[in-house]
């Protein structure tokens, strides 16, 4: 099973994603509310995708792109966030997320980028 990292610092957000992803078949391995945990549940928890939200508490999610990129350089991940501006889609792209969903979102954009990038949640 497909497990992801879900990154946000909205419980709402956390909750959303958590459900339409598990709902889907995916396998929540993990939730984090900050850059901090998010860096450490990425070692730990080692998912197939993290989804990152770009405004943290404790740091920017282009921050915590980059220190996760820097130690695990395959990581798959994809930027969820209300900030759409285009100058921080492409800095998240540069950094390596492999795409950017922008809040408010519909569960079928999300399934479908997350499919894209994953597969279907019971392929191995």
């Amino acid at each position: 099973m497909k497990r992801i990292l879900i990154v946000d610092d909205s419980f709402y957000m956390r909750t959303m994603l958590k459900n339409m992803l598990s709902d889907a078949g995916y396998e929540i391995v993990g939730e984090a509310p900050n850059g901090q945990t998010a860096l450490e549940l990425a070692k730990t928890t080692n998912p197939d995708l993290i989804t990152l939200d770009v405004i943290l508490p404790d740091n920017t999610g282009l921050d915590v792109l980059k220190g996760i990129k820097s130690e695990q350089p395959d990581m798959k991940v994809v930027i969820v966030s209300a900030v759409g501006q285009e100058v921080i889609v492409n800095e998240a792209l540069e950094y390596g997320a492999l795409a950017y969903i922008v809040k408010p979102f519909s569960e079928e954009k999300v399934l479908e980028v997350v499919s894209q990038i994953l597969g279907a949640p019971s392929e191995d």
